[in-house]
């Protein structure tokens, strides 16, 4: 009995072996057919990975090879602007390419402008009058700037001789950024301050926040601003122009508001950001006035440009320079007769001889561009006189301002 009880036991162990064995091979071949799939699978999407980039590399090539051309005059359209060193950027990588179509240009006298560099951090600066909250002076990115700390919201001005110093037509510009949103909690009045009770003879203001806010209420930002919460502690540049009843605001190279039913006058520049977050400011620039030459009659025989800016101590373009630059490029297109000195000028600061290199450089920067923007370069010369020629008193920041410039003489 026992025999065959080993026997039965012998013959179910042999049986379940096999049943094991099946299962077990069963699995590794379905194992094996999906890993045939999914090797498969891998080569198909890394051949259209590699088409693609291939794709890429060969609109790349045509691209630079277009470029090159074009800058023999073989082709290119009109206004196109072709700058190898530098990409098509969004908002939070600005880029001369980028700011192409840009056409804010800022007043031609210059009532404002901050200096922070010699201020002392931790203090509040001493151009501004803090009406409301708290701000201080801290360093960020290498430079000093304003900072509005988490709180109740700050409310500042800058400080000016006279009340109301603001006259029907100006401009202001600022950079702006935020830890934890592009724009939000950000408005600019004229007098009056935004969301409280509004004296219908001053100028109404605008605010910026998931939309901006500006007499025809919430208008959406357009396409590719990247301003919202998945874009924090990135800077922002802010201009605005007024001019009488109507009104433009740009953010970085986008132009996010365009009204024409202003009422009342302006008195006088506030900024107001609500402490919810850290913020930071700085390159606050108010600017008077400013003359369209595209109205005049005949070229004037001497345009004086403010808004053609370089980085500090350099030849480098600042990307919103484009909007003075394309008023120039559209004078020269318009008129092919046009011929132009560019002439560089410098504030005193630093030594004479560098100022005077420099303005040189600037004033070739700026030939640069235009020639690469399709204007023949023999209609164009440049001459730099660093700080020989001064239009304003070079012992305050507004008026070392106003002699840091570009002219465009007739010639």
């Amino acid at each position: 009995m026992k025999s065959i009880n080993h026997i039965l036991k012998g013959c179910l162990m042999v049986v379940s072996l096999l049943f094991v064995c099946q299962c077990s091979q069963g699995q590794i071949l379905k194992r094996l057919k999906e890993k045939v799939k999914q090797t498969a699978a891998d080569r198909v999407i890394n051949d259209v990975g590699n088409a693609t980039e291939k794709a890429i590399d060969k609109t790349e090539d045509a691209a630079k090879k277009g470029t090159k051309k074009s800058r023999n005059g073989a082709s290119g359209g009109e206004g196109s602007n072709k700058d190898d060193e530098t990409t098509s950027g969004t908002s939070s990588t600005p880029s001369i390419k980028s700011y192409k179509n840009y056409d804010f240009v800022p007043g031609d006298t210059i009532l404002f402008e901050s200096n922070l560099a010699d201020e002392q951090t931790g203090e509040i600066p001493s151009q501004f009058t803090l009406a409301e909250g708290q701000m201080d002076v801290q360093e960020e990115d290498g430079e000093n700037v304003i900072h509005i700390p988490v709180g109740h919201g700050t409310t500042f001005s800058p400080r000016m001789s006279k009340e109301n110093y603001v006259p029907e037509k100006f401009t202001i510009e600022f950079d702006f950024k935020n830890e934890k949103f592009g724009l939000n909690h950000l408005s600019v009045d004229f007098g009056n301050r935004v969301y409280y009770a509004q004296d219908p003879s001053i100028m109404p203001g605008l605010r910026f926040d998931d939309q901006v806010d500006w007499t025809l209420g919430d208008v959406d930002y357009p396409n590719g601003l990247d301003v919202g919460s998945d874009h924090p502690m990135q800077w922002h540049h802010i201009a605005i122009a007024v001019n009488k009843n109507v009104g433009k605001a740009y953010v970085d190279q986008f132009r996010v508001a365009n009204v024409n039913n202003l009422t009342g006058k302006p008195n006088s520049i506030n900024i107001q950001v609500d402490g919810y977050e850290n913020s930071f400011i700085k390159n606050i620039r108010i600017a008077a006035g400013g003359i369209d030459i595209y109205k005049q009659k005949t070229t004037p025989a001497k345009i004086i440009m403010h808004g053609i800016l370089f980085d500090v101590d350099k030849a480098t373009l600042k990307p919103e320079s484009m909007g003075s630059i394309n008023q120039i490029f559209s004078l020269l297109k318009k008129d092919p007769s046009l011929k132009f000195e560019i002439d560089g000028h410098t504030d005193n600061t630093g030594e004479a001889a560098h100022n005077l290199t420099l303005s040189q450089q600037r004033g070739d920067a700026v030939k640069t561009q235009l020639v690469k923007m399709g204007i023949d370069a023999s209609r164009l010369t440049t001459k730099g006189f660093g700080d020989t020629k001064p239009i304003a008193d070079n012992s305050t920041p507004e008026g070392r301002a106003n002699n840091r410039r570009v002219e465009f003489v007739r010639m």
